[in-house]
């Protein structure tokens, strides 16, 4: 095994350009898919790379480096839109694991349970990947492709995650069903950010992980939220059974079957209506 510990962000990408190895980013997710004590095959560590951390306001928005932990982000000064991702950020396993991995990480392993996807979806959140080629920019949802799969192509990198300016409007939270509330994998979990104003919720993101091969966005319910106030649940409920019905796709594990979840979305995200709207 051959083990990489570049310095800059060029010199990662000459290396991965070269031929393909394991990029590791925080290891929490690597070492434990490993299966035994030395990992397999030829590693990139990224740990070195100043240009994949950091947290900064743009012109345009927000970047997140790809290495930000989520205890940095958990700790961050951020607008009440990014509530939900912080929220999350604080239930990634324990808290050693938050110190280790990453957000980078996180997407790039694919899980149909990533606390983190949910808030970024409901912050229209875009990644930006790097190879020796240049760098193009897409959404989250678009970039996970389904269980362990994402739009990386070889000797790319993902460097970043942006969320644009119009997307860190208004309030923001995040609520997770697990067997306890710490180190457990999600039975299902809701993000949600609102604009309100004068008691109407002028704009709404909802997403829905742990409940089918990717997380989803609730558009059908979305809809019927604007205009609304979060106590008209006559306008919003048969909407919100709609969309878990269509966009929804839950399994049966050993962790709840699939009419279990279907009903713990349903409860979760009327909580978490009258949370956010509070």
């Amino acid at each position: 095994m051959t083990y990489h510990h570049p310095r800059t962000l060029a010199e990662a990408l000459d290396l991965l350009g070269a031929g393909p190895l394991r990029v590791l980013a925080g290891g929490t997710d690597l070492v434990a898919s490993a299966g035994t004590p030395a990992l397999g095959g030829d590693i990139l560590d990224l740990t070195g790379l100043k240009a994949l951390r950091g947290i900064s306001e743009t012109d345009t928005g927000w970047r997140i480096g790809a290495m930000v932990t989520w205890a940095e982000i958990a700790q961050a000064a951020l607008p009440p839109a990014f509530d939900g991702l912080r929220a999350a950020a604080r239930q990634v396993g324990a808290v050693q694991i938050q110190n280790r991995a990453t957000i980078g990480g996180n997407l790039c392993n694919a899980s149909p349970a990533a606390d983190g996807v949910p808030p970024l979806l409901t912050l229209e959140a875009e990644v930006e990947l790097t190879s020796c080629n240049g760098s193009r920019r897409m959404p989250v949802g678009e970039f996970l492709k389904g269980v362990r799969k994402t739009a990386l192509q070889p000797g790319e990198i993902l460097v970043a995650v942006h969320v644009p300016k119009a997307a860190t409007q208004g309030r923001a939270g995040f609520a997770k069903l697990g067997a306890r509330k710490y180190l457990v994998i999600s039975i299902a979990m809701v993000a949600m950010r609102l604009e309100i104003s004068d008691g109407i919720i002028r704009r709404a993101a909802v997403a829905v992980g742990a409940c089918s091969p990717v997380a989803q966005r609730l558009r059908g319910f979305e809809q019927a939220l604007e205009g609304a106030r979060a106590d008209d649940s006559d306008r919003w409920q048969p909407a919100l059974a709609d969309d878990i019905s269509r966009r929804l796709s839950p399994i049966d594990d050993i962790r709840a079957d699939a009419a279990y979840r279907r009903k713990a979305v349903q409860t979760l995200v009327s909580r978490l209506l009258q949370e956010v709207a509070r």
